[in-house]
């Protein structure tokens, strides 16, 4: 039923793409078109045509298969329906069954190599880069999602399954979704850990750990490769790894001459502890300057994480010294419990704890006027967030939680979307956790959203653009499986956040490494914004012309922009930067 009527030379750079035209006989004939940026790999039988797009491998084996495709031919016959924990890698599946004429679409357990379908009459189209697929599109098939518009505003990018256009959707990580010949579709979530903890000493999952993330590392070491290193746990640890496998390798890290944002003094001790080959480049005003239009456009979609400059400017002085595989250190803090949040939200938890007869007197106390002393104070409003149930809990900060969306938005826009969809969305994957652990459902849904719709966009697309491949040692499935393993009262015992993985590379890593406090990877925007004339007419062009579209209201950009100005650098200036990441991709598609 389905026939390959064509297919392009593949992919043979980074920046290269592979066109496949397939056609479906019979009374519901149609043609899916397949564009692929990472590479990809085509196999057919009598039962099915399948592509692969990425890198596949057997689950607790070594990357190498020749024919990725041909292999996975064979593991959908050996397994049928149970291929999925049969597989690893990061890749992307295409599967079209030629007796019943079903599309079948699978993302990997982190949904690293983004998958978006398209339909138009009798025309599908699937992709790993939007854009590719702009040009078939077209006219209305090009319509803005509001509803997509608006997750982005209060995400700062857009997770699956929406799309910044109405016609296509996005595969969520971890998932298969199921087209049939009359054009129901069925999504099924495919990787959804048990949570077995595991009755080994702790000194043992110690020892496992160290082997499991060391193969992990190994597996991805590649002719011409280097590593971020930001001086954290976890890119110290991939360097640490790299290095012992590859005396002398290389690692990049990006600096910053702006205070409380530099930590090339934590790389440089990881550098020297494994002697590495070393390089650090300073990012430059300049340097946001003359790439920030050229970034924000270069997205699939709106994306608004400002870190996405820093990790395009180490990947490209990383390819112009040579590199062709990047390793990142991606991953662990959602795997081993690094994030602050998960120690502060235990924290809140425990309130759930209270007996519910001691409940209601406390909070009736703290609701009268002796509430209003600061000791009682502090603790209405723990009682109030306490009584926010997660993961909502953690968004109270959200800007579109502090601002009066009707301020904000313009009427009809707000008409147009349903301003809960993003809160429900997260509910959603939060609860698909098979564990009732806080600590482990936020991770989960870390994995879910976090990972899969932001931290890997920025550092894949950032890495594409600059000619290089990008691997996450930390993120193979049989680790994600293993952290699985590990209770999450070991994992972040109190308030000890990584406490499990610290002592796990306790000796491997240098103590200061151990010791140093987190610290994000951000960009001090809002600083330079203020000190760069460019800078400040880029914004202001921009904002200008959000104005006129049918989005915000004008005067709550006026009112951010001169909040921004007048202080709160930091705060705002992230306000300012999503805005004008925005405006700066609409304009980029002609919009």
């Amino acid at each position: 039923m389905w026939k390959l009527e064509s297919s392009s030379e593949p992919a043979q750079n980074h920046t290269a793409s592979q066109r496949i035209e397939v056609t479906r006989t019979g009374d519901k004939a149609c043609r899916l078109t397949l564009v692929a940026e990472h590479g990809l790999s085509v196999a057919e039988n009598d039962q099915h045509l399948v592509c692969v797009l990425g890198r596949l491998r057997p689950y607790n084996q070594d990357y190498g298969l020749e024919q990725p495709a041909q292999w996975l031919l064979e593991c959908l016959a050996e397994k049928g329906a149970d291929f999925y924990a049969a597989i690893a890698g990061f890749f992307a599946l295409v599967i079209l069954d030629k007796q019943t004429g079903a599309l079948r679409l699978v993302t990997d357990h982190v949904g690293s190599v983004p998958v978006y379908l398209a339909q138009h009459a009798e025309q599908y189209w699937v992709t790993d880069s939007l854009k590719l697929i702009e040009p078939d599109l077209k006219g209305e098939s090009l319509e803005l999602n509001p509803q997509a518009l608006f997750n982005y505003c209060f995400y700062h990018c857009i997770p699956a399954s929406r799309s910044i256009y109405r016609s296509a959707q996005k595969l969520k990580p971890g998932t298969e979704l199921c087209v049939q010949v009359s054009g129901e579709m069925q999504e099924s979530n495919l990787y959804q850990p048990d949570y077995i903890y595991s009755e080994q000493s702790t000194e043992a999952l110690m020892a496992q750990c160290r082997e499991v993330i060391e193969l992990a590392v190994k597996r991805n070491i590649a002719p011409k490769s280097a590593a971020f290193l930001s001086g954290g746990l976890d890119s110290s640890t991939v360097a640490g790894m790299f290095a012992k496998h590859q005396p002398g390798a290389p690692t990049i890290s990006i600096g910053f001459d702006a205070k409380g944002y530099d930590e090339t003094e934590y790389a440089k001790i990881t550098a020297e502890k494994f002697n590495t080959s070393h390089q650090v480049h300073y990012l430059q005003p300049q340097e946001i300057v003359d790439n920030f239009v050229e970034v924000a456009g270069y997205y699939d979609e709106p994306f608004g994480n400002s870190s996405a400059m820093a990790a395009y400017i180490c990947a490209k002085v990383a390819k112009e010294s040579g590199t062709e595989v990047m390793l990142a250190g991606d991953g662990g803090d959602e795997l081993f419990g690094g994030n602050e949040r998960y120690a502060k939200q235990k924290v809140f938890e425990a309130y759930s704890q209270v007996p519910g007869v001691l409940q209601k007197p406390l909070e009736m106390l703290l609701n009268t006027p002796l509430g209003k002393l600061p000791v009682l104070k502090k603790g209405l409003s723990y009682v109030d967030q306490a009584n926010i149930p997660l993961p909502d809990r953690m968004d109270t900060y959200n800007f579109l939680n502090r601002f009066d969306l009707k301020t904000m938005f313009r009427e009809d826009f707000l008409a147009s979307i349903d301003t809960e969809e993003p809160a429900k969305a997260k509910r959603d994957r939060y609860q698909q956790c098979r564990c009732d652990d806080p600590v482990e459902q936020m991770m989960y849904l870390d994995w879910k959203f976090t990972l899969a719709d932001n931290d890997l966009v920025k550092v894949s697309r950032m890495c594409r653009k600059a000619g290089v491949e990008v691997r996450y040692p930390l993120l193979e499935k049989e680790v994600v499986d293993f952290s699985c393993t590990v209770p999450a009262s070991v994992k972040l015992p109190g308030n000890r956040l990584r406490d499990f993985y610290k002592n796990t590379f306790r000796g491997f890593l240098a103590d200061e490494t151990l010791s140093k406090s987190k610290h994000g990877f951000g960009l001090p925007f809002g600083v330079w914004m203020k000190e760069q004339p460019t800078l400040q007419k880029i914004t202001n062009d921009s904002l200008k012309r959000l104005r006129e579209r049918e989005i915000f209201r004008p005067e709550f950009i006026d009112t951010a922009l001169s909040t921004y100005q007048s202080g709160h650098a930091s705060y705002y200036g992230e306000l300012i930067w999503i805005m004008v990441v925005l405006e700066l991709w609409l304009t980029s598609r002609g919009l």
